[in-house]
């Protein structure tokens, strides 16, 4: 693991914010099923299935493809900031 990938493992985990919760509720907030989010980043739906199970997590050009997508800050997704 990269310096810089344990930076943002270690800040997720230490806010204590998971991504598959993030996700949900950004999914949620913005009425948008696995399908439509998936298409909007470039994605399989079963990808996206998958974040929200915890059973994997994105990685940085799919992190930089949900930000450019939506227009907020990767930030958001890394749980960083609950703003978006």
């Amino acid at each position: 693991m990269s310096i810089k990938n344990y930076r943002i493992f270690y800040n997720i985990n230490c806010m204590g914010i998971e991504f598959k919760e993030i996700l949900k509720e950004f999914l949620s907030e913005n009425n948008l099923t696995q399908v439509e989010f998936a298409k909007r980043i470039g994605v399989k739906q079963g990808q996206v299935s998958e974040w929200l199970y915890g059973k994997s997590k994105p990685g940085y050009d799919t992190l930089r493809a949900m930000a450019q997508a939506f227009n907020i800050t990767a930030d958001y997704f890394l749980g960083l900031t609950d703003e978006y």
